[in-house]
């Protein structure tokens, strides 16, 4: 794989990469769609802003993914999507510049065939949770039961050494994040932001939306007292009451983005 960054300059963050291999079919412009609509839902949501991404496995192929050029998610059009190897290579960027963190979603999808769908986000509110010992994100309502009793933490520096920009910047670490990631929902990742994985966009969407909101809450609650979290059993119920319910979400955010 032939990688260089903008200036031509390799070594540095990588933007524009040489296609190679053959995408496998092109995928329903529904899909496209939606993941066009995902990604100013998020936006629009504070879950990204210039930077962050979202991806989606390819329908036809489980080796394959998909995801926007390098630009701002509430910018990204459905021609803008890119099909991906899971090794972070394109097959069809033609020269566009590419997520540097495309590895992020490659490995996460090799580890879990289970997964679908991918957010990457630096949201505001979970950074916190990251960074200070001991304050474990963790559901304080119904809506992120999802989260299980304790979001687990990625910490770079175990892998990449000290001096390290944060990124996911190649597969040893993509890989590293997924195996942190391992059977939970969300993984936190230190001084940098957050991992979502769901069965869908639509899942992937709403359990990045509400982790960031939970956040905020847990935030809040803490000034007031003592926190009582979610149990296990409730995480469970909870995640299939509610869970069952994205397509409303979905629906309404949808239509506030068109």
């Amino acid at each position: 794989m032939c990688e260089q960054n903008d200036a031509g300059v390799t070594g540095l963050p990588v933007s524009v990469v040489v296609d190679s291999g053959s995408a496998p079919g092109a995928p329903d412009s529904d899909l496209l769609e939606e993941l066009s609509a995902a990604n100013r839902i998020l936006a629009r949501y504070r879950v990204v802003d210039a930077f962050g991404h979202i991806s989606v496995r390819h329908p036809h192929s489980s080796d394959h993914f998909l995801l926007a050029r390098n630009m701002a998610p509430a910018q990204v059009k459905p021609a803008d999507v890119v099909t991906f190897s899971l090794d972070g290579t394109p097959v069809d960027a033609a020269g566009r510049g590419v997520y540097l963190e495309r590895f992020i979603h490659g490995e996460i999808y090799r580890l879990r065939p289970d997964v679908q769908s991918v957010v990457h986000s630096h949201a505001p509110a979970v950074v916190p949770f990251g960074i200070v010992e001991g304050a474990a994100l963790r559901p304080v309502w119904h809506m992120s039961g999802f989260l299980g009793l304790k979001t687990p933490v990625f910490e770079i520096r175990h892998h990449g050494g000290e001096a390290t920009d944060l990124l996911i910047r190649d597969r040893a670490l993509g890989t590293a994040l997924g195996e942190c990631l391992a059977d939970n929902n969300v993984v936190l990742m230190r001084g940098h932001g957050a991992t979502v994985v769901g069965d869908s966009i639509r899942q992937s969407v709403y359990r990045a939306v509400f982790t960031q909101v939970n956040a905020e809450l847990q935030l809040q609650a803490h000034q007031l007292g003592e926190i009582n979290f979610l149990t296990a059993g409730e995480c469970e119920t909870a995640s299939l009451s509610v869970g069952s319910q994205v397509d409303r979400a979905w629906n309404l955010w949808k239509e506030e983005v068109s």
